[in-house]
């Protein structure tokens, strides 16, 4: 067999290149209404519908019926409509008339597009590539006002990825482009709390998720960890044990806030019978989970000590190989509609690009959308242009799939530098920590109790001094108690996270060593041979 044919034969397995339906021209104009239910090529019969969650939903986003205006655009399908009924202005003053953009040249992936060398050829885009029969996508479009879902061009390939990756259990199940994590969850929490409420998350999570709900007057529960992420037990212990008198008169919670994959700061990822176990306390007690998992092709093989890989420890190579190692997500085992996927391109492609997308049932699309139309009204054009000529038009889905291995075998060794760099240079006999197992941050734990003045100065207080100590030094870290679900005021451990994603090798064994230089000076190891 040859290596097209052995090729070809896996891509129609995974369906990485999908066959499209039929999409009517009128689909692709400007502010083009779209849903994900237009460019879904799987079956979705057999599959049960996502359950109604309007006793969760709350009295703002109940009442907000979306804009006027953009639902009026529906009718700019019909080509002999004049459209003097919204301000979607002419092309003909937009001052870019192209956009061209470069791509680099790793080892991975193959575009779909290149060269006789196989070199990749510059992306472009004009005012008139639709007009013209170029492409369905093009700047007239972009540069325009669009739906609060995004472009209907790319919301199609959003669908399709969603599709090949995770296949959601549920048919009526919609996507819906963001600009990026941290707005999708502020308007999750919006749509979904009211001012008293708890939100569950691990006991160490995403400090902006913390900061993002607090003017809300909604606060975070911690659930207990060990190196899977968050316990089951605990998390049973807290809901079967919740007493609004205790909580300050706080309703028992029916959100759960996860980063399952390369949890930040922690770097624990979620095994599938840890998910599962989680899933069916879910069910048990009709929660509702955010699944924030931008580092989901984070995923790392196993640390190595050995400073070069061998044959017997290389990563995945090939998309086929990628999917099978990815642990499947909290919505690839969604039968019920119950999970809120929020997905990035920040941590794989680039994080000023400001686009994401969410997965949810319809109903809660829906109400999603109607709040984006008259808030953030979506993810900038010219982002959503560069993505589609990048993914859709030179790539495809397994040009971006291979891309991801790339990207994930670099992580991987990135993350071994450091973990060798931290067992030279860290004093092991206050210091520890477990390989990240996806994502890009390290997390470190320092036995403070060992510190000369543990009986005279708290935590927090030798978390700080070890933190400014470092800053002296040359190199900055970010202190666990900032991540502390409970308020660093309860803290009664020293953390801290580090990040192989920031830096050069050699600035991460440097900084690593000057922070090993801090705590050997705080904690009177100098002289100390180890």
């Amino acid at each position: 067999m040859s290596t097209r044919q052995a090729s070809s034969e896996v891509d129609e397995l995974l369906n990485l290149e999908p066959k499209r339906k039929v999409v009517d021209p009128s689909q692709w104009a400007v502010a083009a209404p779209c849903s994900s239910e237009q460019f879904k090529t799987r079956r979705q019969q057999g599959k049960p519908i996502a359950r109604e969650w309007n006793h969760y939903l709350s009295s703002e986003s109940m009442s907000r019926t979306g804009s006027t205006l953009k639902s009026a655009f529906k009718h700019l399908k019909n080509p002999s409509v004049i459209s003097l009924g919204g301000g979607l202005p002419l092309s003909d003053y937009f001052p870019f008339e192209s956009l061209s953009l470069t791509i680099s040249s790793p080892e991975k992936p193959n575009p779909k597009n290149s060269d006789s060398n196989g070199a990749n050829s510059p992306l472009h885009a004009s005012k008139c590539d639709i007009s013209q029969g170029r492409s369905i996508y093009d700047l007239s479009v972009a540069l325009n006002y669009s739906q609060g879902s995004g472009s209907a061009q790319f919301l199609r390939w959003i669908t399709e990825h969603t599709e090949i990756v995770h296949d959601p259990p549920y048919a009526d199940w919609q996507c819906t482009m963001t600009v990026g994590n941290t707005s999708a969850l502020d308007m999750a929490l919006r749509m979904f709390t009211q001012p008293g409420d708890c939100v569950l998350s691990d006991e160490y999570t995403f400090a902006t998720a913390m900061e993002t709900a607090k003017p809300m007057g909604v606060k975070f529960e911690g659930v207990k960890m060990d190196k899977e992420g968050m316990r089951p037990d605990s998390l049973c212990q807290i809901l079967e044990g919740w007493d609004r008198n205790v909580h300050g008169g706080s309703r028992k919670p029916f959100l759960l806030y996860a980063i399952p994959t390369g949890q930040n700061p922690t770097g624990a990822t979620q095994s599938l019978e840890r998910r599962r176990d989680i899933y069916r306390i879910a069910q048990e007690h009709d929660l509702i989970i955010l699944e924030d998992d931008p580092y989901y092709f984070l995923q790392m093989n196993p640390f190595s000590a050995a400073e070069t890989r061998d044959s017997t420890r290389l990563g995945p190579q090939t998309p086929a190989e990628l999917l099978k190692v990815l642990v499947p997500s909290y919505l690839s085992i969604d039968t019920d509609g119950r999970v809120v996927r929020m997905d990035s391109f920040s941590k794989v492609v680039s994080p000023g690009i400001r686009l994401g997308w969410l997965t949810a049932p319809q109903q809660v699309i829906e109400q999603y959308k109607n709040h984006t139309d008259v808030s953030t009204q979506g993810p900038g054009g010219l982002s959503q242009l560069a993505l589609f000529k990048l993914l859709d038009e030179h790539w495809g889905h397994a040009g971006y799939l291979e891309w991801l291995t790339h990207i994930r075998n670099e992580y991987t060794d990135r993350r071994d530098f450091m973990i060798r760099a931290c067992e030279r240079y860290l004093p092991s006999v206050i210091t520890s920590w477990e390989p990240a197992q996806a994502g890009m941050f390290q997390w470190l734990a320092v036995d403070w109790t060992k510190h000369p003045d543990a009986n005279i100065k708290s935590a927090l207080q030798i978390e700080e001094e070890i933190w400014l100590k470092a800053i002296s030094n040359g190199a900055l870290v970010a202190c666990g108690s900032w991540f502390s679900a409970t308020g660093d005021s309860t803290c009664n451990e020293v953390f801290y996270r580090t990040t192989f994603a920031a830096a050069s090798l050699d600035q991460i064994e440097e900084a690593v060593m000057r922070f090993g230089e801090a705590l050997k000076t705080c904690f009177h190891l100098l002289d100390t041979v180890e």
